[in-house]
């Protein structure tokens, strides 16, 4: 899979881009990362890539033609098709799900970077497949968001964790939240790893995990937990078991 963001700031984020885990999947060829610098492409002797907006406000918008400079010599490059996203404040709120989908069904992903008060509608409705947005607030530029869903995605793609558990046993992949993780050593501040990690029970252990994944999605989101359902024999007796347990209900369809 190969990612391209088009940026203000290509150092920083190819730097950020290229260490740990994505640096070493991309010296295995197994993702390509790349930063492209939008001012490369302006027009403008001055490299100006931004300018006051058409009908007045505060601060200034970037231009349409250093994008789309940037954007087709990006295309030009990959030699392929490409799916744009933009980073918006606008866009759907970027979820797990997205990441699966988007390295799934895309090859070639190109992430724009905005800045200041957002960039010339007119490259978003040539050039951009789709909005995504971090959540509901605003920061100074895109790279972070950018950063981002490039790591989700890309971790994603096969060979570069170690194994498929290290993402699918995590938080959100299956509509829950992770639980507890305890290192050495077995006891810190007086507080203790819990007796049930250290059985060597492997099949307790999972129930356990299961049980407390439960619990905090429960109690922390619930708006994920109402979305879940108990359908085999066994997630009924777990549920059942929790609740004699906590000595409550843990029934989705009971949540207000």
């Amino acid at each position: 899979m190969r990612i391209d963001i088009l940026t203000l700031f290509p150092d920083t984020v190819g730097d950020m881009m290229h260490e740990s885990i994505l640096g070493r999947a991309q010296e295995r060829d197994l993702i390509r990362i790349e930063a492209w610098q939008i001012r490369d492409y302006t027009a403008s002797k001055q490299n100006q890539v931004d300018d006051y907006p058409y009908g007045g406000g505060h601060g200034a918008v970037l231009q349409a033609d250093p994008l789309y400079r940037c954007w087709e010599a990006v295309c030009d490059e990959v030699g392929g098709p490409v799916h744009t996203v933009y980073l918006s404040p606008c866009g759907k709120t970027f979820t797990q799900k997205d990441a699966v989908r988007l390295r799934d069904t895309v090859e070639n992903l190109i992430l724009v970077c905005g800045h200041y008060e957002g960039i010339d509608q007119r490259f978003i409705d040539e050039c951009v497949d789709e909005e995504i947005s971090l959540g509901d607030f605003v920061l100074t530029g895109g790279e972070i968001p950018a950063m981002a869903v490039a790591d989700a995605v890309a971790r994603l793609v096969p060979g570069v964790l170690g194994d498929e558990m290290c993402y699918t046993d995590e938080s959100h992949w299956a509509g829950t939240l992770e639980y507890p993780q305890y290192s050495r050593p077995e006891v810190w501040h007086g507080l203790a790893v819990p007796k049930i990690l250290l059985s060597g029970n492997h099949a307790a252990v999972d129930r356990w995990r299961r049980k407390q994944s439960l619990l905090r999605t429960y109690r922390r989101r619930p708006d994920l937990y109402k979305t879940l359902r108990f359908e085999t024999k066994q997630e009924r007796k777990l549920l059942r078991e929790m609740e004699e347990e906590y000595g409550q209900s843990f029934d989705p369809k009971k949540l207000d």
